[in-house]
């Protein structure tokens, strides 16, 4: 995803991260992806500072964030009414035990994935992570844009998140293209293998049409592949 290459850094008491200026904007990732409905993030640290830019970086019309800063408050956060999706979580939070945390998450919120950022990195609480089944484990300092492709990935395998038809178009596109030019052959060579007109193949391989399934099938066949791996090569790694 296109971010910007200079970036300042944020200095918090207990952390710092590199954020971009196109990463708090919160649109470019966005372009290529929508949402089925509403999406409910909670974001729990106590330094303000990292939760007002995390909240910035997540900012979109699609996404309901909560955020906690106060350690007290965490539990009953937690214990809501409504279910969140992802809850990005700091590890150390003053005056509470990671497992009791996670035990509260559990007990309230056990639809709701978990992204742990630390700024005391371990190996005995990336295992903590580990056993209670965290998303990911992201260590301090790090990028925004990588959180965002973490959350992002996150809500795409629970189904919040997909690709738009036209980036799904564009993705497939290109993949055709790739494939076609790694195996040494031109259109007019998939124009006869396929039977599909030169004109038709140049407007799939650039995204601006949409072939059929028939149409793929045959584009598969001619790049002897089959159609579950075209459309695994274009999902977002």
């Amino acid at each position: 995803m296109p971010f910007d290459i200079d970036e300042p850094v944020i200095q918090s008491p207990k952390s710092s991260f590199t954020h971009s200026s196109a990463a708090l904007k919160g649109q470019p990732a966005m372009r290529e992806l929508q949402s089925s409905g509403d999406i409910r993030i909670l974001i729990l640290d106590d330094d303000p500072a990292t939760c007002s830019v995390i909240q910035a970086a997540l900012s979109n019309r699609d996404f309901i964030i909560d955020v906690v800063s106060d350690p007290q408050l965490v539990e009953s956060a937690l214990a809501q009414p409504h279910q969140y999706h992802l809850i990005v979580l700091d590890y150390v939070l003053p005056g509470l035990e990671p497992d009791q945390v996670f035990s509260w998450i559990r007990d309230t919120q056990p639809e709701a994935n978990i992204v742990v950022v630390t700024g005391y990195p371990s190996v005995d609480s990336a295992l903590n992570c580990l056993r209670a089944r965290t998303y990911d484990y992201l260590t301090k300092p790090f990028q925004v844009d990588q959180l965002r492709e973490i959350v992002f990935r996150c809500l795409e395998g629970k189904g919040l998140l997909r690709m738009t038809e036209d980036a799904l178009r564009e993705a497939l596109g290109t993949a055709i293209r790739e494939r076609r030019k790694s195996l040494g052959l031109t259109l007019s060579n998939m124009s006869d293998r396929t039977s599909v007109s030169l004109g038709y193949l140049s407007q799939i391989e650039l995204g601006k049409n949409s072939a059929s399934i028939e149409t793929l099938y045959r584009i598969c066949l001619a790049l002897g592949m089959k159609m579950s791996e075209l459309f695994q090569s274009v999902q977002r790694n």
